[in-house]
């Protein structure tokens, strides 16, 4: 087995140790082999003490863990959990692979000897500098305008066909059907329409007569190119 040997004060953690470790030996991060792992492992703590350095508790308990691991391995029956505690051990460990290696593109960006400073307090200037022809400028200001006009009341004009206008109801019409059919005993349509002057009075002369043919209480007849109301 080849002996490895690297400072012992370049490890920042367990973990690290563990990294080196399984580079070292080529093995595969998914599926380390815990026995040459715990075996290198415990040479380096060894080592550590050789020059007289306080070892952190944590290199401890990597070393506790990892017999454990191997502990666990040597019983029967036990490979479930063998495999739960070496998959919790191989995800802290490519985490902290993925950790080094975002570290390392880090400190490629930022450094100490770079020297930054405040942006400096540079006057505005207010003047609009670009030149444009006339007409565009009034299009782009009517247009401005006229969405401004958007957000005003309208005016009272716009309200005068609906309040302003003469209302007609349907009931008068069918007062007017009525009383012209006692009189002349038959109405002709156009003519009858014909005396209408505006939408209102028309509109309500149609429904009327459109009731008055639902109730059965007048009738169309066609006399000629004429048509006809008479009573029922």
């Amino acid at each position: 087995m080849e002996v490895l040997q690297y400072k012992v004060q370049d490890f920042e953690g367990p973990l690290d140790v563990l990294l080196t470790l399984i580079s070292k030996n080529k093995m595969n991060i998914c599926d380390i082999e815990i026995s040459l792992l715990l075996e290198q492992y415990i040479e380096q703590i060894e080592l550590m003490k050789q020059y007289d350095m306080d070892i952190a508790s944590e290199f401890l308990e990597m070393a506790a863990r990892l017999v454990h691991i191997k502990t666990v391995s040597l019983l029967p029956k036990h490979e479930e959990e063998e495999k739960e505690l070496k998959r919790e051990l191989t995800g802290q460990l490519l985490e902290y692979k993925q950790c080094k290696e975002i570290a390392a593109l880090l400190s490629q960006m930022m450094n100490f000897n770079r020297m930054v400073r405040e942006p400096e307090k540079i006057p505005v200037d207010m003047r609009y500098s670009l030149n444009h022809p006339p007409e565009l400028l009034l299009k782009a200001y009517m247009n401005a305008a006229g969405r401004g006009k958007r957000f005003l009341p309208p005016k009272e004009e716009r309200f005068n066909e609906l309040v302003v206008r003469r209302f007609v109801s349907v009931s008068s019409q069918v007062s007017v059907i009525f009383e012209a059919l006692s009189r002349d005993k038959k109405i002709n349509l156009e003519e009858f329409f014909a005396t209408k002057h505006d939408s209102s009075e028309r509109v309500a002369a149609f429904l009327a007569v459109l009731e008055l043919i639902k109730e059965k209480k007048i009738r169309i007849d066609e006399e000629k190119e004429d048509v006809i109301l008479h009573l029922v």
